[in-house]
């Protein structure tokens, strides 16, 4: 079985670069299911390329050419930083037209210790970043971070893309299994660190 490394849904184009990830989130579609839409989206392996993404996205491209390209799979894409950078500038040089979204976690600042939304600029024109609570409580029950402080890491990421000027959205997943957070207060923060607001309501079948 081959890595699926770009997949659609919902007519728009997703790229899996790995499975990999900082959190262990407790309604991640992945706990319960290997595909999206018979997609498969364990890898086999964490070995992938930027080249082997850009093949399997042209291949898809030319048969669902899709306005919008998100970064998002079964794991946190920005632990593929480099491989994320070289695929970006890409498909910014080949299809400018296109829209290239990031859907994260918002732990990459901390895994690198650094500020990498700069190096993201002019490439990524819009992070989505998982809030998922009100509190660092609230968070940890949902997200399961493997680190302690991952809360504060998620709102300082959130800040730092809004004061790049990039177009930031803090999102919430809302209805898990009868769990329901502080909407009004999950809204106020995003807004207070510069952020869109979304709230994803829980898929209980998933894709």
């Amino acid at each position: 079985m081959s890595n699926v490394l770009v997949y659609t849904l919902d007519g728009k184009i997703y790229i899996n670069l790995t499975n990999h990830c900082t959190n262990e989130c407790i309604f991640c579609l992945r706990n319960d299911k290997s595909d999206v839409k018979g997609q498969e989206l364990w890898l086999d392996n964490e070995n992938s390329t930027a080249q082997d993404v850009i093949e399997q996205f042209e291949k898809i491209y030319q048969t669902t050419p899709s306005k919008e390209i998100i970064f998002c799979g079964y794991g946190e894409p920005m632990l593929k930083l480099e491989v994320l950078k070289e695929v970006a500038i890409y498909i910014k040089n080949k299809l400018p037209q296109c829209k290239i979204r990031i859907n994260t976690n918002g732990h990459a600042n901390f895994v690198y210790k650094r500020n990498i939304i700069p190096e993201l600029k002019g490439l990524i024109d819009e992070f989505s970043v998982s809030l998922n609570g009100a509190t660092k409580e609230e968070y940890n029950e949902l997200s399961q971070p493997k680190f302690d402080e991952a809360y504060e890491e998620v709102k300082k990421f959130i800040k730092a893309c809004a004061d790049e000027n990039i177009s930031v959205v803090a999102s919430v997943v809302e209805g898990y299994k009868g769990r329901h957070l502080d909407i009004k207060k999950c809204e106020q923060i995003a807004k207070d660190l510069g952020a869109k607001f979304r709230v994803r309501e829980w898929i209980e079948n998933g894709y």
